[in-house]
C-alpha cells in the first residue's frame, strides 16, 4: 500500500504559505486539513474594491434566479430518487432481514448466499442488473416527427392542393400533373434522409456503449460461482478481488485491506480505503476498480442507474437552423398570399385555379426544398469525418454545438491527466535529480543516473518494498498491466526500467522475508529482503510519509557515506520537500537499515504483533516525488482553445494546490491568483482585490455560499474549481449557462455524468470513461485524447461556416425565381420560369452543389481557430441577460409564506405572449445590438436577396428578353401578347410583332421554350460563380483555398449534365417546356453577370474587412505551445538556491 500527499501542517515552524499542500500521508489518513476561507467576503477568493449597492446586488442575482425555481413534479421526483436506495443506512442485522439472505460477518466464507431458485425468481421479478435504458420512440414515430416539420408540411399541403385543383379543373391544370407528386415526394425524401441518419447514428453508438462489466463472482447455494453481472439480483453475496470492477451498488460486510479506485467518482487519483461499518457502507462505484485481497458485499440494487445522483438532469440543444426554417416558411407563406391576391385581382380575374397554381410557384420559389436534406447530410458528413479522428457524435446537432462553445469545463483526473502516477524528481544526499529529460527544472537539478549516489538504494526501495501484482508475466515489462494503486504502480514502472535485470528475476534474487503493510496509523510500509551486505544478509526498506520516515532516521546517505542527521540537513530536506510538494506532486520518503548478521540472522523470527523488528535508527536515503502527468497534447490543445476565444476551466475533486499546479503546466492558468500575487507583493491575501488578478481557484466548500455577484467574479479568464462534488459540477454548469455561455463538459467518471447531461455538449471518454458518463454525453472521444476536442471544435466551426455558405448559396436563387414571377403578374410578361423548373432547380443542381460545401476548407491557413466564438459572452451580453432576468423575476408572483414562485396559468401566459409585441421592452430586446453570429443573419439575407440575388435576377431577365428579342418579340410585344392570354402555345393564333412580322403558334411555343430554358440555365451558370463568391469573407474569392474543393466542381459538372439533359432532350419538353434550338451563345450573358458577382464579392470583402477584424482573438502572453513531455515539472516561481 502506497502513500499519497494530503495537506496538513506538520510543524509550527512553517508558515501557511510554505507548508500548505505539502505534507505526506497515506491514503488511509482520516484527518485531512485543507485551506478554508474564513471571511465571508473572500469566499472562493472573490472580493471587489467597492461596495455593491442593493440595486447592483439584485441585478447580479437576477441572472441566476430561474435556477432555483422548481416545480412540484420535480420535487416529487427528487424525493423518490433520494428514497430509492436506503439499505446502506441499516444495521447489518436488519440488512439481512431486509434483503432476505443470511451472511456471516466473522467468517464470510461460510455464507450460503441465495439459492439458485430464489435468484431466478428475483431476476424475473426485478429484471436484469443493467443501466435503465432511456425510453425509445418507435421507428414510425421518429419518421413522422421528421416528416411533419415546417418545410415538409408546406410542401405536402401545396402538393395536395395541386391535386385537388387537378380534380376540379383537369384540363386547365394538366401541365401540373407531376408537380403535386414531386412536392409530396420531396417532403418524404427529406424525412427519409433525416430518419436514416438518426438511425445510423444510434446504431453506431450502441456498438460503443457496454453497459455493465461482463462477469462477477457470487455465492449461490453456498458455492462461489462466476455469473454474468447482468444476472445479479438484490441480496446476492458478491466476492471482489484485486482488479475487479464493482458490478452494482453494494454494501460491505467484510473486507481485508480493501482500497477502491474512486478517480471517476471523486477525481482523486489515489485509491481510497474502505472498511465495513456498523451500518454497512454502500459502494456506488459501477465500473470502478478495487485493490484488495478479497472482500464480500451484498448486492443491493437490481438496477445500477444514475439515481446515485438524485439530481434533475436536463438536455439543452442549440438549434440555430430552426429559427431560419420558421422565418423562411413565414416569408414564403406571406409572399404566396400577396401574389395570390395580386393575381386574382389583376392578371387572373376570377380564375382561382390558375391563380392558385401561380401562388404555388411563388411558394416553391421561396422554400428551398432541398435545404433540410442538405443540412442533415452536411452534418452527417462532418460526423463521419470526425469519427475518423476518433470523435463519435451521438447527436448530429452536437457537431454544430461543438463549434459554438464559449466555455469548456473539464475534469482533471483521466481527462487532462493520465490517472497514472509517474516519478518526477528524486532528492538524495543534498542533490535534486530529474527522473526524465526536462527543460523546466532549476539549473541545479541533475539528470537521473543509476550510478549517481543513492539512486540504486532508491530503486531497491521501490522494487523490493512492494506488494503489486501483474496481470501476466509472459510479456515484456512495459506491456504489463500492474494491479495496484497508482503511486505504487508509478514506483514499480520507474524501478522496472532501471533494474539491471528482469523484475521477477531481481525480486526472486532478493526475496522478501518479512513485511509490515501500510496502515493509516503508521503511514508507512516496511519490508525486509534477503539482500546481503558487508555486515549481514538482511536489508530493511521503508517508504512512506516523509515526516514519519524521517522521525525514524538518525543518519542519512550522502555520496555513499552514512552521515548523522543535522539541522543543516533538515533545512535542505525542507527546501527539497517544498520544491516537490509546491508543484502538487505526491512525495514519499525512502530509508533503509543494513541489519547486522549477529543480531538478525537469516532465520530470525520477525513479528509485527510484538514489534520484533527494528523500529528506529534507520538511514534516510531520499525523497521521491510523483505526479499524475498531463496527457500528450493537452497543453497545446488548451492553448489552441484559448486562442480560439474559448474559456477553459478545470472542475476537479482534487486538492486546490494540486489542481492549480497541473493547470499551470497546461496553459490553463498563466496569471496570478490572489494567493500568488499576495506572496509576490508581500501583502496579506485580504489586501489583494479581485480585479488585480486574472486567475481564480475556488474551493468546493465555498460554492454553496457564493452569491450572484461572487459567481460573476468567479468566471474569470482562468478558472479552477477544486474539491467539487457532482452537485457542485452541475451547479457550475448551470451558472455558466445562466451567463449565456454555450458550455461543453468533458469527463470520464460517474461524478461527471450530471454535468455532462446538463451541459450543452457533454464529451465523455471511451476507454477510461464510465458507462454512466458515456450514456450522459453527446459526444465520445474514442481514443481518450483531449486534443481531439480541438479537432472537434475546428470541425464544428468549419461545418457552421459550410452550412452558412450552403444556405447563402441556396437561397440566393430565390430572387431570380421570385422577381420574374412578380413581373409575370404586374407587367405582365410570359411566365419566365415554371413551378416544375423551379423544383428541378432546387432539387437538381442546387442540391448537389450545396452538398459539396461539406468538404470546404478554411479560407486562411490558421482557419477559424483564431476567431471568437459565434456567441461571445461579454460584459454587455451578461448585463443584458441580467436585466431581462430581473424584469422576469419582478413580473412573477411569489408565495408570501414560502417565497416560492407561483407559476402563471396557461391563459395568462398566452395573453402575455400576445401582448408582448406591443410592448417597448420587446422591441428594445429585438433591436438590441449584439456580437452574436447566427446561422442566418442580416448580412446573409442581404447578400442572398438584395445583392447577389438581384444581380442574378437582372442577369436572368436580360437573357430572357434577349432570347425573346432574337425570336421576334420585343418587351412591348410580350406585354401585349400576355395580356391577351391566348399566345405562346402550338395552337395559338398568329401574332404580329412590332416590325409587322407574323409569328405562328409553333414559333411562339418554341420561343417561349427557349426563354424559359435560358432563365433556367442562367440561374445555374450564375450560381456556379456564386459557389466561389460565398466563400469570400476573410479573403478574396480567388486562390488555391477557394478552388481546392474538388467536390464543388463535381457538383457543377453534375448540374451541367442535368441542365443539358432537361433543355436539349425533346421528349422532356412535354414536362419541362424546353427547346433544343437554344443557342449556346446565349450562355455568355449569365457568364458576364457571373464575373460581376465575383467583382462584387471582392468589393464586399474590402467593405466588411474592418467588421471582421475585431472578431480575431488577441495573442495571449505566456502560452506554451510546444509539445508536452512525458511528464513535466514546473520551474519554481521562487528561486531555489
Amino acid at each position: 500500500m502506497e502513500p499519497h500527499v494530503v495537506e496538513e501542517h506538520v510543524s509550527p515552524l512553517h508558515n501557511e504559505d510554505t507548508i500548505a499542500g505539502r505534507t505526506v500521508a497515506f491514503p488511509d489518513t482520516v484527518h485531512v486539513h485543507e485551506e478554508k476561507h474564513n471571511k465571508p467576503i473572500t469566499k472562493g477568493g472573490v472580493e471587489m474594491k467597492r461596495t455593491l449597492t442593493q440595486e447592483e446586488r439584485e441585478l447580479a442575482e437576477a441572472g441566476y434566479g430561474h435556477l432555483h425555481q422548481q416545480t412540484k413534479g420535480q420535487k416529487v421526483e427528487d424525493e423518490q430518487a433520494q428514497k430509492e436506495i436506503h439499505e446502506h443506512k441499516l444495521p447489518l442485522e436488519s440488512l439481512s432481514q431486509e434483503v432476505g439472505v443470511s451472511f456471516d460477518v466473522k467468517d464470510p466464507a461460510r455464507s450460503a448466499g441465495l439459492s439458485l431458485e430464489e435468484a431466478k425468481a428475483r431476476l424475473a421479478r426485478d429484471g436484469p442488473n443493467i443501466l435503465t435504458p432511456p425510453k425509445k420512440k418507435s421507428g414510425l414515430r421518429k419518421f413522422l416527427e421528421r416528416l411533419f416539420t415546417m418545410f415538409n408540411i408546406l410542401l405536402m399541403v401545396a402538393g395536395l392542393l395541386v391535386y385537388i385543383l387537378l380534380g376540379v379543373q383537369f384540363k386547365e391544370n394538366f401541365q401540373n400533373t407531376y408537380l403535386g407528386a414531386i412536392l409530396i415526394a420531396v417532403a418524404f425524401l427529406n424525412a427519409g434522409i433525416d430518419y436514416y441518419q438518426i438511425q445510423k447514428s444510434e446504431a453506431i453508438l450502441a456498438s460503443f456503449l457496454a453497459m455493465i462489466p461482463p462477469a462477477c463472482r457470487a455465492v449461490r447455494d453456498g458455492k462461489l460461482q462466476t455469473i454474468p453481472a447482468a444476472e445479479l439480483v438484490k441480496g446476492d453475496i458478491v466476492l471482489l478481488r484485486m482488479g475487479d470492477k464493482t458490478p452494482a451498488d453494494m454494501v460491505l460486510f467484510s473486507a481485508n485491506d480493501l482500497k477502491v479506485d474512486n478517480s471517476s467518482l471523486t477525481g482523486e487519483s489515489e485509491p481510497q480505503e474502505r472498511k465495513p461499518l456498523l451500518k454497512g457502507q454502500i459502494a456506488k462505484l459501477t465500473g470502478e476498480e478495487t485493490d484488495s485481497e478479497s472482500h464480500l458485499s451484498i448486492e443491493m440494487s437490481g438496477l445500477c442507474s444514475s439515481t446515485a445522483f438524485p439530481l434533475l438532469l436536463l438536455t439543452f440543444t442549440v438549434n440555430t437552423s430552426g429559427h431560419f426554417v420558421v422565418m423562411i416558411s413565414c416569408i414564403a407563406i406571406i409572399f404566396a398570399i400577396i401574389f395570390f391576391v395580386v393575381g386574382i385581382t389583376n392578371m387572373y380575374k376570377g380564375k382561382i385555379g390558375q391563380t392558385f397554381t401561380f401562388a404555388i410557384s411563388v411558394l416553391v420559389a421561396f422554400v428551398p426544398e432541398g435545404l433540410p436534406s442538405t443540412v442533415m447530410l452536411l452534418l452527417s458528413i462532418a460526423a463521419k469525418r470526425m469519427a475518423k479522428q476518433n470523435v463519435l457524435v451521438k447527436d448530429l446537432q452536437g457537431v454544430e454545438t461543438l463549434g459554438s462553445l464559449t466555455l469548456l469545463a473539464t475534469d482533471k483526473t483521466g481527462t487532462l491527466t493520465r490517472n497514472q502516477m509517474t516519478v518526477t524528481n528524486i532528492w538524495s544526499g543534498g542533490k535534486m535529480y530529474s527522473a526524465f529529460q526536462s527543460n523546466n527544472d532549476d539549473q541545479t537539478t541533475l539528470s537521473f543516473s543509476l550510478n549517481a549516489p543513492g539512486m540504486k538504494e532508491v530503486v531497491d526501495v521501490a522494487a523490493l518494498n512492494s506488494r503489486i501484482k501483474f496481470d501476466r508475466t509472459d510479456v515484456p515489462f512495459d506491456q504489463r498491466n500492474i494491479l495496484g494503486d497508482a503511486t505504487e504502480t508509478g514506483l514499480i514502472r520507474f524501478a522496472g526500467r532501471q533494474l539491471p535485470k528482469d523484475y521477477e528475476a531481481y525480486t526472486a534474487q532478493y526475496p522478501k522475508v518479512f513485511e509490515v503493510p501500510f496502515n493509516s496509523t503508521n503511514k508507512w510500509a516496511l519490508s525486509i529482503a534477503r539482500k546481503p551486505h558487508d555486515n549481514g544478509e538482511l536489508t530493511l526498506y521503508i517508504k512512506g510519509a516523509p515526516e514519519r520516515v524521517l522521525a525514524k532516521c538518525s543518519t542519512y546517505l550522502k555520496d555513499g557515506v552514512i552521515e548523522p542527521i543535522t539541522d543543516e540537513f533538515k533545512d535542505e530536506y525542507d527546501e527539497a520537500y517544498d520544491y516537490m510538494a509546491s508543484r502538487g506532486h505526491r512525495v514519499i520518503a525512502c530509508a533503509q537499515l543494513l541489519l547486522s548478521g549477529d543480531e538478525y540472522p537469516v532465520d530470525y523470527a520477525f513479528s509485527k504483533t510484538d514489534d520484533k523488528y527494528p523500529t528506529k535508527s534507520y538511514c534516510f536515503i531520499g525523497l521521491v516525488s510523483l505526479e499524475d502527468p498531463p496527457k500528450h497534447g493537452v497543453r497545446e490543445a488548451i492553448g489552441t482553445l484559448r486562442l480560439a476565444g474559448i474559456k477553459v476551466m478545470m472542475v476537479t475533486g482534487d486538492h486546490p494546490k494540486t489542481a492549480e499546479a497541473i493547470a499551470r503546466k497546461i496553459n490553463l492558468v498563466l496569471g496570478d491568483t490572489r494567493e500568488t500575487l499576495a506572496k509576490k507583493t508581500n501583502r496579506a491575501i485580504e489586501d489583494v482585490y479581485d480585479d488585480e488578478v486574472s486567475a481564480v481557484v475556488v474551493h468546493g466548500d465555498d460554492i454553496d455560499e457564493l452569491q450572484g455577484w461572487q459567481w460573476d467574479q468567479s468566471f474569470k479568464d482562468e478558472i479552477v474549481f477544486a474539491r467539487t462534488s457532482p452537485k457542485h459540477k452541475l451547479e457550475i454548469v448551470k451558472r455558466a449557462q445562466a451567463l449565456g455561455h454555450i458550455v461543453g463538459v468533458t469527463g470520464d467518471g460517474v461524478n461527471d455524468s450530471p454535468a455532462l447531461k446538463k451541459a450543452d455538449l457533454g464529451i465523455a471518454m471511451n476507454m477510461s470513461g464510465s458507462d454512466v458518463s458515456k450514456e450522459a454525453a453527446n459526444m465520445i472521444l474514442l481514443d481518450d485524447n483531449f486534443a481531439s476536442v480541438v479537432k472537434g471544435v475546428a470541425e464544428g466551426r468549419q461545418i457552421f461556416v459550410n452550412l452558412k455558405r450552403s444556405i447563402q448559396y441556396t437561397i440566393s436563387h430565390s430572387s431570380p425565381e421570385v422577381l420574374p414571377q412578380l413581373l409575370y403578374v404586374v407587367v405582365p410578361i410570359p411566365l419566365p420560369l415554371s413551378a416544375i423548373l423551379i423544383l428541378v432547380t432546387d432539387l437538381g443542381f442546387e442540391l448537389l452543389i450545396a452538398l459539396s460545401f461539406a468538404w470546404d476548407v478554411p479560407e486562411t491557413p490558421d482557419g477559424l481557430m483564431r476567431l471568437k466564438p459565434r456567441k461571445p459572452v461579454t460584459e454587455r451580453s451578461i448585463h443584458s441577460r441580467k436585466k431581462k432576468g430581473l424584469r422576469r423575476l419582478r413580473t412573477l408572483a411569489h408565495d408570501p409564506e414560502t417565497g416560492e414562485v407561483i407559476q402563471p396559468s396557461r391563459l395568462s401566459r398566452a395573453f402575455a405572449t400576445l401582448r408582448r409585441p406591443f410592448t417597448r421592452e420587446f422591441w428594445e430586446d429585438l433591436l438590441e445590438p449584439t456580437d452574436d453570429e447566427t446561422l442566418v443573419d442580416a448580412k446573409l439575407l442581404s447578400y442572398a436577396y438584395l445583392e447577389v440575388g438581384m444581380i442574378e435576377a437582372i442577369g436572368c431577365l436580360v437573357a430572357y428578353f434577349v432570347v425573346f428579342y432574337r425570336n421576334g418579340f420585343s418587351p412591348s410585344d410580350l406585354q401585349r401578347a400576355q395580356m391577351l392570354g391566348v399566345y405562346f402555345k402550338k395552337d395559338s393564333p398568329d401574332f404580329v410583332n412590332y416590325a409587322g412580322r407574323i409569328l405562328n403558334g409553333p414559333h411562339q411555343a418554341d420561343a417561349f421554350g427557349q426563354a424559359q430554358s435560358i432563365v433556367y440555365l442562367s440561374i445555374f451558370i450564375l450560381q456556379c460563380f456564386n459557389v466561389f463568391a460565398v466563400k469570400a469573407r476573410l479573403s478574396f474569392p480567388f486562390g488555391r483555398r477557394v478552388i481546392m474543393n474538388k467536390w464543388n466542381f463535381f457538383g457543377i459538372l453534375a448540374g451541367a449534365c442535368l441542365g443539358m439533359f432537361i433543355v436539349y432532350t425533346p421528349p422532356l419538353h412535354v414536362v419541362f417546356n424546353g427547346s433544343y434550338h437554344l443557342s449556346p451563345l446565349y450562355w455568355l450573358i449569365p457568364m458576364g453577370f457571373g464575373v460581376l458577382i465575383l467583382a462584387w464579392a471582392s468589393l464586399r470583402v474590402v467593405i466588411l474587412r474592418s467588421s471582421v477584424e475585431h472578431l480575431r482573438v488577441r495573442d495571449i502572453k505566456g502560452l506554451m505551445m510546444f509539445p508536452t513531455m512525458r511528464t513535466m515539472s514546473m520551474r519554481s516561481r521562487g528561486s531555489r538556491q
